[in-house]
């Protein structure tokens, strides 16, 4: 008889009755059972890199848990916990004055010095990937091989194919990405060997090989949504030759060097904003749970899709072909914007794309478009019009003096640009923005697994309770 199979057991068992009684952060079994493939030049740099950080972290909880952090306030809590430092977020970092930064890097930072593909200004999605998860700027050769290994990855199975051809044409373009992506989850690495009697120590390898999976996945399914939707299923089959952006926007059918590069820039400006935002949370506390990433990033992505987060960016386009339609031209002047403008506010309505939570300058992302508009675009009405609201909305906002941020966000611009290249179909915009997202919450979630962070359950209390601690203050 072979006794193979239950001698494997009796290990796995073993092994797991240790990991259960050892505290969450677990250096000391790293070494000798991460067991990481050494032509993983990726994995393996993550490995030590999150090593380092998991052993520092348990130290200082041992000897410093107790030091307060931070205070929550009664117009947090009822505010929906609003700027309250609760959460370990290694991918990027956001600054009121100087925008979002990527591992200590600004955005024109990361313009200049991320690889780009020859003959090409923008950087490449892949290199702040690699930025991301290990926080090292990487090599044009370390690029390469992230594209590669993302192409390698990308083969769609035909059920995930069948899912989307179930649903109705007119299903929202997020709820097909949506269903597609949780199809996809039957092939997740992190559930199967977790089924198996995966240790914990090992979590953070079946989360970066399914976060790795995902994401070369993602630009095949969100252009099979687009072909399926818009151009009666004529689907365009991936070029192996080109970048992961490169080949997300060859698959779209939208030809032209420019448009690649916008892809590039757009899929790199939209990957990350600090963890508190909806998506970037949402994937956090479900993969908190254990849920695989494809679980997670799904989740993800149904708050991505609300009006008050990713869906923000078609509602700036479609109030700006409002606007112009209203006023009877394409071609507005900012006078003209301006009396818009004001009986948009009167009428108790905002302007969308302007205002940020956090932010207190012009956004850098929406500079950085901007800057790509001037590089590349010569003549475009859609284009003038997002720069003359720019021109105008700032001051018309400040004059009435509560606004704190009446500067552009990211929103602001990326659909202007989309709409010159063709891509005028504006509910599909959120995929897009999706697809660059996964880049930050994924190497986030494989950090959180290799920290050992634990599920997160918040306290939660009652109105009457709240009330209570501020009656009599």
């Amino acid at each position: 008889m072979d006794f193979s199979f239950l001698l494997h057991k009796f290990a796995t068992a073993k092994l797991r009755s240790i990991v259960l009684v050892a505290p969450p952060f677990i250096p000391f079994l790293n070494k000798s059972y991460n067991t990481v493939n050494k032509v993983d030049p990726l994995k393996q740099k993550f490995s030590e890199k999150s090593e380092k950080v998991r052993t520092e972290l348990r130290s200082t909880l041992k000897a410093k848990g107790d030091i307060k952090i931070d205070e929550v306030t009664f117009a947090q809590v009822v505010g929906g916990m609003r700027g309250v430092k609760s959460m370990i977020w290694e991918t990027s970092q956001l600054d009121p004055v100087e925008g979002i930064r990527f591992r200590g890097y600004s955005i024109p930072e990361l313009r200049e010095l991320l690889p780009k593909k020859e003959g090409d200004k923008e950087p490449l999605p892949e290199g702040l990937f690699w930025l991301m998860l290990v926080g090292e700027l990487p090599t044009d050769e370390q690029v390469k091989w992230l594209s590669e290994q993302w192409n390698s990855r990308s083969e769609l199975p035909k059920h995930t194919k069948e899912v989307l051809e179930a649903l109705p044409k007119e299903t929202h373009p997020m709820t097909q990405f949506s269903a597609a992506i949780m199809s996809l989850q039957k092939g997740s690495v992190f559930a199967r060997r977790y089924g198996e009697g995966m240790s914990k120590i090992e979590y953070w390898e079946a989360t970066y090989e399914d976060a790795m999976n995902l994401i070369a996945k993602l630009p095949a399914v969100a252009a099979y949504i687009y072909r399926r939707i818009y151009f009666d299923g004529k689907h365009i089959k991936p070029d192996p030759s080109l970048d992961w952006g490169g080949n997300f926007a060859h698959m779209l059918g939208i030809e032209g060097k420019d448009f690649k590069s916008l892809m590039r820039l757009y899929l790199t400006i939209h990957a990350d904003h600090e963890g508190g935002n909806a998506s970037a949370h949402t994937t956090h506390l479900v993969g908190s749970t254990l849920s695989d990433p494809y679980l997670a990033f799904s989740a993800a992505m149904n708050a991505l899709a609300g009006p008050l987060h990713g869906l923000a960016n078609q509602e700036v386009i479609k109030w700006i072909f409002k606007m112009c339609d209203s006023i009877g031209s394409k071609n507005p002047t900012k006078e003209q914007i301006a009396d818009y403008v004001n009986k948009t506010l009167e009428a108790g309505q905002v302007i969308p794309g302007y205002g940020h939570a956090v932010l207190r300058q012009p956004d850098p992302r929406f500079v950085a478009q901007k800057k790509f508009a001037e590089e590349y675009i010569d003549d475009s009405d859609v284009v003038s019009v997002v720069w003359k609201v720019y021109e105008v909305v700032p001051d018309i906002l400040k004059s009435l003096g509560k606004v704190k941020n009446p500067w552009p966000n990211v929103d602001a611009h990326s659909g202007a640009l989309l709409v010159h290249y063709g891509v005028d179909q504006f509910s599909y915009y959120t995929v897009l923005f999706g697809v660059s997202r996964a880049l930050g919450v994924l190497s986030s979630l494989c950090w959180s697994r290799a920290l050992g962070l634990p599920l997160e359950r918040p306290k939660s209390v009652t109105s009457e309770w709240l009330l209570d601690q501020v009656r009599d203050k």
